[in-house]
């Protein structure tokens, strides 16, 4: 795995952030293919910044080098229970790519409202033609979908941004 510091060049403002990935081969496919996008803007014009080499001393791991697993634990460990979701405002990163995947569903799906479960089923059944949809459903009514087998799946829903 490989550590980049990048920037944004889509704005004026030049959001820097970082990534991972496979090697620099793989990170130089996905820019070329327009899928690094900025977590603040969205926006696909990335570049790696510059970055001050991570040299450790010797005798010493590097700050930032990947710390060796534990060792396995010879007894099960009791799984400690789910924390709630944390409450607070949500990171602007999160809402900007939020955002985005509201753009490409409803740019790529059509809008069927109150009658999202209903069209569900008969988009299953055959009786209406497969396409991407979305729309509101219950809770009930989207566990009743699970149920017969139609995957349904929930985002939260930001508001568009530009609104």
């Amino acid at each position: 795995m490989i550590h980049y510091q990048l920037r944004c060049t889509s704005t004026a403002e030049e959001h820097e952030f970082d990534g991972w990935y496979k090697d620099s081969a793989a990170f130089e496919t996905l820019v070329k293919a327009g899928l690094v996008d900025c977590p603040v803007c969205g926006g696909t014009r990335v570049e790696r910044a510059l970055m001050a080499p991570a040299i450790p001393k010797k005798g010493r791991p590097a700050r930032n080098a990947v710390p060796a697993a534990p060792p396995a634990a010879t007894e099960p460990q009791p799984i400690a229970p789910q924390a709630p979701a944390a409450a607070g405002p949500m990171p602007a990163q999160v809402r900007a790519v939020l955002q985005r995947l509201r753009a490409e569903v409803e740019k790529n799906c059509d809008y069927v409202g109150t009658d999202f479960a209903e069209e569900a089923r008969r988009m299953h059944r055959g009786d209406s033609e497969r396409r991407g949809i979305f729309g509101e459903a219950s809770d009930s009514e989207a566990e009743a979908l699970r149920d017969e087998g139609i995957e349904v799946g929930r985002i939260p829903w930001v508001p568009p941004a530009d609104g």
